[in-house]
């Protein structure tokens, strides 16, 4: 009797196809296959291999290839992956595509040749380069051509002299080495009585299985060094750890801290390591050879065959939630991983989000709070710069404080960071003669010019253009001007002001990418750098040794958008940056330019009552029925004609079906109303927090119009954003 087997493949359709298994053939459910798809072959997974028994497998197309040599998904990953699915209302299919990222993965890596010292032999003729090279390979191992070659300071052609004299013979070596096990006890760092409590606490986690725990600790407060210890109590006991970061930018610190604590380095997994390492980390992880994994919000998804850890740091950041494709939260699902799985979930940060707030309050995770920082120092001494009454003469963005602030910090030795959340030089360029303002040809968004970079960028298409010698629109010369600083643009003004200081920009759109980033971010570690400009990428978790004081070019930026978030985020992010000056020696100053002191949230940042300020946005989101008291759902109509967009949201939302507990809010233009050429509506549904919404929005997509003409409709359940 032939075996039929279902198999999820990685397109967007909502459950899995049906194949024949190949005679001499087994699968059992979660072997990853090869399958024919139309007119192309994809690699997918068998999810069942009892399927309706009613199919005729004469009809059934055959599995093409059986992936034997990589280990089938265990019955967690599969039941995770169901479950991102269901809660997202994505297809099960462009779920497991996250999984199966690397398809070079399901290769085993072909040895490359290596050169051995033949037991014995002596060349006819000894040299300085030969004896170098014999030299080298006194440890008995074999190694490449090219880099003993390097090791040994001689040429290849030294190496092939030898071979020839069947003094190193050719063997085959495996392309990589296993990765070096982390050591428990290499360098354990003294901790605080406060740290020893929390570190105690999460390892006493170990005993109960699943758990959330929340880590509340100031800027400096120690929480890596604490959750390290979690980290080695998961390796000894024989399970592997993840560590969610939510920026490339802070691996690299990030990295060498875990090698100083466990003597090796630690798996990377994020968009920017080569396909080749991507493959290694994949096999590696789902043979157990790799135990820990420092990776983005991606990594959720790597086939971990004994996961028992995973660490959320910063995991207020919005960086964690995807908005494309399957939009998920990795924070909010590396909790479901847990808790399928069965092992302990950390959650870290100095600004918890409310959602872990309430959740901490409420019972359902185990909260520790480290309130001091590590090294005794104080948190830095707050303070905001009322620009309506000391703000900066025309045509500057430097208000005289802060201007005066950064000279005897630069004259002390220390170090400056400028924040501002703007890249590039300045957000709007527009003709004086004319009005005429640059903007995006596919997105409703101004071009932003990058003055270092001479263009005109779009920041959500990636269009750009070169800055033109004249207006286009009225063909006028010397009439483009600026509006509005960008970090380019405060850059070039403490250029001016501070010409002997030693001035770097850090933002992630600058030439060179995350390398680049990287040394970077050392240069200032080291003290390489007297002024930082930055944006948000240096508001993260980064130490600083030297930094003092912290400058806040516009407090007010995130708070002049409609999103019910805005004042925990800018209240985050403030908190954050602030949070670099004076980390290790104290005497820290935060100096926050502001149009609103008396905003609540400037308000709650130089009073320094963090309590106060979270309990204040609890009750209004509790009043408002807002998460995570409430549940929102975005539906997000996108299509290339304005009009027939437009009408298929409104017909979508007269199919709502009737409920007392939902509420149905638009169709309204979004206000990024076109992105890449594709016109944008939202709706927005609210409920109760009890509320089966993912039940009512299938009911209600199922009965409502079906997208056609190159619509599309998104649903974004819990949504980060309102743009």
């Amino acid at each position: 009797m032939e075996t039929i087997a279902s198999v999820l493949v990685p397109v967007a359709v909502p459950k899995a196809y049906t194949y024949k298994v190949p005679p001499g053939q087994s699968v059992v459910p979660g072997t990853i296959v090869r399958v024919p798809l139309g007119p192309r072959e994809v690699v997918g997974a068998v999810w069942d291999i009892e399927p309706d028994a009613a199919i005729n497998p004469k009809k059934l197309k055959s599995i093409t290839r059986v992936y034997d040599q990589t280990p089938p998904l265990d019955e967690d990953l599969r039941r995770f992956v169901d479950w991102v699915a269901n809660w997202t209302l994505g297809a099960p299919g462009m779920v497991l595509r996250m999984v199966l990222r690397s398809e070079e993965a399901l290769e085993s890596e072909p040895p490359v040749p290596g050169v051995r010292r033949v037991e014995g032999a002596e060349p006819e003729r000894q040299t300085s380069a030969r004896r170098r090279v014999l030299e080298t390979m006194e440890d008995g191992f074999a190694w490449t051509r090219s880099g003993l070659a390097r090791a040994a300071g001689v040429s290849p052609s030294v190496i092939d002299g030898l071979i020839q004299q069947n003094v190193l013979e050719v063997v085959s070596m495996p392309a990589a080495p296993p990765p070096p096990k982390p050591q428990l006890d290499y360098a354990r760092k003294k901790l605080t009585d406060a740290q020893e409590a929390v570190a105690a606490g999460l390892v006493s986690t170990f005993e109960k299985g699943t758990g959330v725990t929340l880590i509340d600790g100031v800027t400096g407060s120690g929480k890596t060094e604490v959750y390290f210890e979690a980290i080695a109590e998961a390796l000894r006991r024989e399970r592997q750890a993840l560590v969610l970061l939510p920026e490339i930018a802070l691996t690299e610190q990030f990295l060498r801290r875990y090698e100083q604590r466990f003597g090796v380095y630690p798996a990377e997994w994020h968009s920017e390591i080569t396909p080749k390492n991507r493959a290694r980390v994949w096999r590696g992880v789902a043979s157990g050879d790799v135990r820990v994994v420092i990776g983005a919000r991606s990594s959720l998804f790597l086939p971990f065959r004994e996961l028992g850890l995973i660490i959320v740091d910063e995991e207020h950041d919005a960086a964690f939630k995807q908005d494309d494709r399957v939009p998920y939260s990795a924070r909010d699902m590396a909790v479901v991983r847990g808790h399928i799985s069965g092992f302990p979930v950390v959650l870290a940060s100095a600004t918890p989000s409310v959602e872990s707030h309430v959740n901490a309050e409420i019972g359902r995770y185990t909260l520790y709070e480290l309130p001091e920082r590590a090294s005794g120092a104080a948190l830095p001494d707050l303070q905001a710069i009322d620009m309506r009454l000391d703000g900066p003469e025309r045509g500057r963005w430097l208000a005289p404080r802060l201007v005066h602030a950064i000279k005897d910090t630069f004259a002390a030795g220390d170090q400056s960071l400028l924040f501002l959340n703007r890249r590039g030089y300045a957000p709007l360029t527009l003709c004086r003669t004319c009005g005429h303002r640059f903007q995006c040809a596919h997105c409703s968004a101004w071009l932003v010019e990058h003055r270092f970079q001479k263009r005109l960028v779009c920041h959500h298409c990636g269009h750009f253009e070169p800055v033109p010698d004249n207006c286009p629109s009225c063909q006028s010369a010397n009439s483009l001007v600026a509006c509005g600083p960008g970090v380019e643009r405060v850059a070039e003004e403490v250029s001016d002001l501070f010409p002997q200081a030693r001035t770097l920009v850090l933002s992630s759109d600058l030439p060179g990418g995350p390398e680049r980033l990287k040394r970077e971010m050392k240069i200032v570690e080291e003290g390489g750098a007297d002024i930082i400009i930055g944006t948000q990428l240096v508001a993260k978790g980064h130490n600083f040794p030297k930094m003092k004081l912290v400058g806040v070019i516009d407090a007010d930026l995130g708070l002049a958008h409609g999103d019910p978030r805005a004042a925990e985020k800018t209240f985050q992010l403030l908190a954050q940056v602030t949070g670099r000056a004076g980390r290790v020696t104290g005497g820290g100053r935060g100096l926050l330019q502001t149009y609103n002191a008396d905003h609540p949230v400037i308000k709650g940042l130089l009073s320094g009552d963090k309590h106060a300020f979270y309990q204040a946005e609890i009750e209004a989101r509790r009043v408002a029925g807002l998460p995570p008291f409430g549940r929102l759902a975005a539906v997000v109509v996108s299509g290339p004609d304005k009009i027939f967009a437009e009408g298929y949201a409104r017909a979508l939302a007269r199919a709502a079906p009737p409920d007392e507990a939902v509420t149905l809010l638009g169709p309204a233009e979004a206000a990024l109303a076109m992105v890449r050429g594709r016109h944008r509506y939202r709706l927005l549904t609210m409920a109760p927090r009890q509320f089966d919404l993912q039940s009512y929005l299938r009911r209600w997509l199922n009965q409502g119009p079906k997208p056609t003409k190159g619509l599309r409709v998104q649903i974004d359940i819990d949504p980060q954003h309102f743009m």
